[in-house]
């Protein structure tokens, strides 16, 4: 925490700020001083402001206040770089929400497995009258984990995201072997 460093510098002293007239007044010395102490953190946070928005070297205690921001939420539990990731792409990836890309790199950045995603639906174009619609009658997704690390998938969490992440209208299907 920026607050609990002991014998943090101020950046910009008080004491420097007064007339020279008053630089010999020790009770003003020591109060200012004191005044320093309180400030210090404060004046360092401002001074730092851009790298504390920046989520490659924000604290990892901002870091979760700045998820909130970008309206992602990585779980506390999770590495801090995993979090730090999906907080620095998450307003490029808002783009791509309720897509197939999108999706898979929610799910990629949730599990670290890249997964297999297989959709019912399709595009088509054609200048004959009543063409088949391309795809399957009821929209339906489903993804495919792999999971072949020792640590295993959070399916309630992975099932959560997948909500989130496709269009409302949209069933889905999670299979982890």
């Amino acid at each position: 925490m920026r607050t609990g460093v002991t014998g943090l510098p101020t950046p910009h002293p008080l004491i420097e700020q007064l007339p020279a007239v008053y630089l010999d007044e020790d009770f003003l010395r020591r109060f200012l001083a004191a005044l320093d102490d309180v400030l210090a953190p404060v004046l360092l946070a401002i001074d730092n402001l851009p790298a504390h928005l920046d989520p490659r070297s924000a604290p990892e205690d901002f870091l979760s206040w700045l998820a909130q921001w970008v309206a992602v939420d990585p779980h506390e539990d999770q590495p801090v770089e995993r979090r730090r990731g999906a907080v620095r792409g998450a307003v490029e990836r808002h783009s791509r929400r309720g897509t197939r890309r999108g999706l898979a790199e929610a799910v990629f950045l949730e599990t670290g497995i890249e997964p297999d995603i297989v959709e019912s639906g399709g595009t088509a174009w054609s200048q004959t009258p009543h063409t088949r619609f391309p795809g399957g009658p009821r929209p339906w997704v489903t993804v495919r984990i792999r999971a072949e690390r020792p640590e295993p998938v959070d399916q309630v969490r992975l099932e959560e995201l997948i909500r989130t992440e496709i269009p409302a209208h949209v069933g889905f299907d999670l299979e982890v072997s």
